[in-house]
């Protein structure tokens, strides 16, 4: 069965707001390590992702349009497993990407105005590939859950 555009829609938008969820917790464990232990989580995203699976007030609204009768017992063990893998998932794309940004920048110069035609479109190539690529597995997970 393929979930109707909708669907898929509502549940992209469950996984973002899982993977904010977790953000936040996320940016509080960075901040605590790094007045503790300065160098750590140099890239903006910290050691690993964090995993905040109590959904916000926008989250469990999102659930309840996804799933109107709930969830219980192994489908919800389900989609549990489902999004907790998409956090990790999303959280090594973000990471893809800033590591892109941060070699990049240390080879052609962190001004961007300053970038030639060639650089430009090699720069926005690079983040148009790893864009395309979460957009992709976001969407694919999304139809998983959605379904």
């Amino acid at each position: 069965m393929d979930p109707s555009a909708a669907r898929v829609e509502l549940a992209e938008s469950f996984l973002a707001e899982a993977v904010f969820r977790s953000r936040e917790r996320q940016a509080v464990g960075v901040e605590l390590r790094r007045s503790g232990s300065p160098g750590a989580g140099n890239c903006g995203l910290g050691e690993k992702a964090a995993l905040e699976l109590d959904l916000s007030a926008r989250g469990r609204e999102l659930a309840r349009k996804l799933w109107p009768a709930g969830l219980a017992g192994e489908r919800l063990e389900s989609l549990k497993a489902a999004v907790a893998e998409w956090i990790v998932e999303q959280d090594a794309l973000d990471r893809k990407r800033n590591h892109f940004i941060r070699d990049f920048r240390l080879k052609h110069g962190f001004d961007r105005t300053a970038y030639g035609a060639e650089q430009s479109r090699t720069f926005e190539e690079g983040l148009a590939r790893v864009n395309a690529e979460e957009t992709g597995r976001r969407r694919e997970v999304a139809q998983r859950i959605a379904g």
